[in-house]
């Protein structure tokens, strides 16, 4: 019995003696129910030879039965064995029953630097429904620190090991019970949850990935937990935490990553010869008994290593089970992603797991690539061995693909093209196309408009300029030769304005817009008259050296007007523009 980690593993050779008259095909063998129902593996293979030359034949078929009149509270089993087995014929039996979550924690929470104990219950003869006539039992620990285990009759305890018997003479159903209470700081990390995804490419490449969701299932964690202590010593303030896992992947892996939900995690490292890949990760934080974290690894693997051909057919041969060393998983999806296209899809595994098939959908998928899914609970390292998927898959399926990239960048080019080179505007002789271009006539019209007007209004605050001059210099010919200046140019404007408004009164394009555009002349105009005339009364007070507030009471009135029609050009300007 292997007490090593958390895993039980229970070796069993039994030398069998058939003592009737007639020949034997099958041997019956029980574990109580607790074992059982966290009977995770079982082999049973048989031994030919001694020494150097005894060799292990196949695996035999094992099946669950109910025999009738046997004890209660016991799961059976039967091994058929390859050949009857005559009178007074022996034959040697090895089993290897592996089980999970068999070993308690006791007590079941501890501190942070308390040590982990675990107990483990059997019993110290072999439970059999036939006599046994010699029988001894060893108990492998982890290491020699022992709280107190049941002491019978011919018991040793050496080492690392408990020894119990030789036993012999045993009748039927002979049961011991026997506990050990020991040590155990070994990882119990468990998987409540591992989706391995695995996807295939026809262009080289098998794409691995795994989701955990991971559980200390040792004893539980209480009270405060300080980093301070645990950096100081964590063989200490740690003993029953793990701070680091590792994976075996296969030799050629590459393309490794670990991250979670945060991104990725750097502390990781990687070992490899032509052997294997090493992975060790260390989570984000160390796992006490009850903590829990999530996290993903992925890699690449050639193609050419795990697909084969056989038969017109193809074939992935790849491990199932997890790579991590010594975990146990609760359940465990395997997800093989085919490739688009891929038919008479069949499933060879060497245990039994709950088949499924689902579909997803990748990148430039039509009808998406069939998903085979595989489930199994109660998980452990000796799962990790191969399966098989078989499936059909026509080659020129791969061109697919760049087809479709191809076809769906020449349609780009050549829309582009077809776009950059068709007149796609409406016809030059229809009405709508011939509106459209008297509209953007009238707006070209208005925009002249707005600028002589603009232009004027520039002029109007030049004169303003040299009337202020005036007033500081005392300048009257400088004053009247900006007057002068002015006077052209209005004259030129109005000018150059008559063809516009005589265009805009024409074109039926411009009927809602002219009123505005007719009204904001005649004010501008207004406003020339206006500041002419405060130019021509300024002028005339100071050639008769009138006072300076004889001037502001002549120009009074004739500035509130100037200020007002002022206001009244920018909002008709603002008006216009927004139409």
């Amino acid at each position: 019995i292997d007490l090593a980690s958390q895993i039980v593993r229970i070796a069993t050779t039994l030398k069998v003696e058939n003592a009737g008259g007639d020949p034997v095909s099958e041997v019956l063998f029980a574990f109580p129910d607790h074992q059982a129902k966290n009977l995770a593996l079982l082999v049973a293979t048989t031994t030919e030879g001694k020494g150097k030359t005894k060799s292990s034949g196949g695996s035999l078929p094992i099946e669950a039965v109910h025999p009738e009149g046997m004890p209660p509270a016991l799961t059976w089993y039967t091994v058929s064995l390859p050949k009857g087995l005559g009178k007074g014929e022996s034959l040697t039996l090895d089993i290897m029953a592996v089980f999970s979550h068999l070993l308690r924690p006791f007590p079941e929470k501890i501190t942070q630097g308390d040590i982990q104990l675990v107990v483990f219950q059997d019993s110290a003869h072999y439970l059999s429904p036939y006599e046994v006539k010699r029988q001894s039992v060893r108990v492998k620990l982890p290491e020699p620190k022992v709280e107190s285990y049941t002491k019978l009759e011919d018991t040793k305890f050496s080492g690392s090991e408990i020894t119990y018997g030789p036993y012999e003479n045993l009748p039927p159903f002979s049961y011991s019970p026997i506990a050990v209470h020991f040590v155990n700081n070994k990882p119990f990390a468990v998987a409540k949850e591992l989706v391995r995804e695995i996807e295939i490419s026809h262009w080289g490449n098998v794409q691995v990935t795994e989701h955990y969701t991971l559980l200390h299932d040792g004893a539980q964690s209480t009270g405060e937990f300080s980093r301070l202590d645990y950096q100081a010593r964590p063989q200490v303030k740690g003993a029953s935490s793990f701070s680091n896992l590792v994976a075996m992947l296969p030799p050629r892996a590459h393309s490794i990553y670990y991250r979670d939900e945060i991104g990725n995690i750097s502390t990781s490292n990687i070992y490899g010869d032509s052997t294997k890949t090493l992975l060790e990760i260390e989570p984000r934080y160390p796992m006490f008994g009850g903590w829990r974290t999530s996290f993903t690894i992925g890699y690449g693997l050639p193609l050419h290593d795990y697909l084969f051909h056989s038969e017109g057919k193809r074939f992935l041969k790849i491990f199932f089970g997890c790579p991590m060393n010594e975990m146990v998983i609760d359940n465990l999806i395997v997800k093989v992603v085919l490739p688009e296209g891929s038919s008479d899809i069949s499933v060879s595994v060497p245990f039994s797991v709950k088949q499924g098939q689902e579909t997803k959908f990748s990148h430039l998928d039509m009808v998406g690539r069939p998903v085979v899914v595989l489930e199994k609970t109660n998980v452990v390292p000796e799962h990790y061995q191969h399966f098989l998927v078989h499936y059909k898959f026509n080659s020129l399926s791969l061109l697919r693909e760049p087809l479709m990239l191809i076809s769906g960048f020449l349609f780009l080019f050549v829309a582009c093209i077809i776009y950059h080179h068709a007149d796609l505007t409406i016809s030059k002789s229809s009405a709508s196309y011939l509106a459209k271009l008297q509209w953007d006539e009238v707006q070209a019209s208005i925009q002249q408009v707005l600028n002589i007007i603009n232009r004027c209004i520039a002029t109007h605050d030049k004169v303003e300029a040299s009337l202020r001059d005036l007033s500081r210099t005392g300048d009257v010919q400088a004053c009247k030769a900006a007057r002068k200046a002015a006077d052209n140019l209005w004259k030129e404007l109005s000018k150059d304005l008559k063809p516009l408004l005589a265009f805009l009164q024409s074109s039926p394009q411009a009927v809602q817009i002219l009123p505005k555009v007719e009204e904001l002349v005649a004010k501008e105009r207004e406003l020339q008259e206006r500041i002419m005339s405060k130019h021509s009364t300024v002028v005339d007070c100071y050639e008769k050296k009138s006072s300076g507030r004889d001037i502001d009471n002549r120009v009074a009135s004739i500035q509130q007007k100037i200020t007002a029609l002022r206001q009244e050009v920018d909002d008709l300007i603002e008006v216009i523009d927004e139409i």
